[in-house]
């Protein structure tokens, strides 16, 4: 019995000390993600701004009202999936559909206010991901750990510059007045916005409709970066680190279905099993009903069966 309980006891504390050791290292790698290299102007800026709205999630339990809450959902959906998912992804990035001008403009104003940058450098740095996946010339590889992947890479403009070289895959956005000056103007935009829900509700608009809603997108968008390329299941033989996530699907309106994606880049629809939930794509479909979204690409069966694994 005392043999027993003394193996009981050393488990115990191996498993403390294992838990440690990993803890240590998560945070041994979110540290190099920002000390171990040189940072330049670009670099900074863009980690004050992300810095701020983190910041600014701490007044959230003492600004909170009902109202608040429903202007930062509201954005939440405008922004995260009109903005990200539907137009800078799915729409630019891919083109997996087409939509009147008036419609794509509308709705990649709406990612403009995601605080991700402007449409032809989120687009440019997508299309990167996906000619050079999960290799030494992906800008957000995961091969560098997890912290690189979700965030750290976006304040490490040298490196990114060292891989893929000055934007030059982005010719069908740069030739349009729109893309430009949106590039041009981007900063006055989140800020006139800014102005608006102050004037509209003050400080918990603030709070909740930039700093909170901002850093909720924030997140879910990066986590189809990091923890779809960790954590799921592969149905595809995409040749990459890839997973179909559920979790981050509910949350990024149906990106987490991430290996569909890598297999399918071009299609419109990224659940393609019927229990897949995918918002994006239902609200395509819904454009398509009503005439608006033209040239929907989905996978077909022969496409499928040609990179379906064996026990998928």
């Amino acid at each position: 019995m005392q043999h027993r309980r003394h193996r009981c006891q050393k488990m115990e504390e191996n498993q403390t000390l294992r838990k440690f050791f990993y803890l240590m290292l998560w945070w041994h790698g979110l540290g190099m993600c920002f000390f171990g290299r040189k940072w330049n102007s670009l670099d900074m800026g863009s980690a004050a701004v992300v810095v701020s709205m983190h910041l600014l999630c701490l007044f959230a339990p003492f600004t909170f009202n009902w109202a608040a809450l429903g202007i930062a959902f509201g954005l939440y959906v405008m922004t995260g999936l009109l903005g990200i998912t539907l137009s800078f992804h799915r729409n630019l990035s891919h083109r997996s559909f087409k939509l009147p001008k008036w419609l794509e403009y509308f709705c990649a104003y709406c990612g403009v206010q995601a605080l991700q940058g402007n449409p032809i450098d989120w687009v440019s740095t997508h299309r990167y991901h996906h000619q050079f996946c999960d290799s030494d010339k992906d800008p957000h590889s995961p091969l560098e750990g997890f912290w690189f992947s979700h965030m750290s890479w976006m304040f490490d403009t040298n490196t990114i510059t060292e891989r893929t070289g000055k934007p030059n895959n982005v010719g069908d956005l740069e030739k349009q007045g729109f893309y430009q000056f949106v590039r041009d103007t981007y900063i006055i935009h989140p800020v006139v916005l800014a102005a608006l829900l102050y004037a509209m509700g003050g400080l918990p608009y603030i709070v909740w409709g930039m700093g909170v809603r901002i850093v909720w997108v924030y997140h879910i968008t990066w986590l189809v970066n990091s923890a779809c390329h960790v954590w799921g299941k592969q149905a595809w033989n995409t040749g990459d680190l890839s997973r179909n996530n559920w979790w981050v699907a509910l949350l990024a309106f149906g990106e987490g279905w991430h290996n569909n994606h890598h297999a399918f880049e071009y299609s419109a629809r990224h659940g393609l099993e019927w229990w897949q939930l995918d918002m994006t794509w239902y609200v395509v479909r819904f454009f398509q009903a009503i005439g608006f979204a033209t040239d929907v690409k989905l996978p077909t069966e022969t496409h499928k069966q040609r990179l379906a694994l064996a026990d998928s």
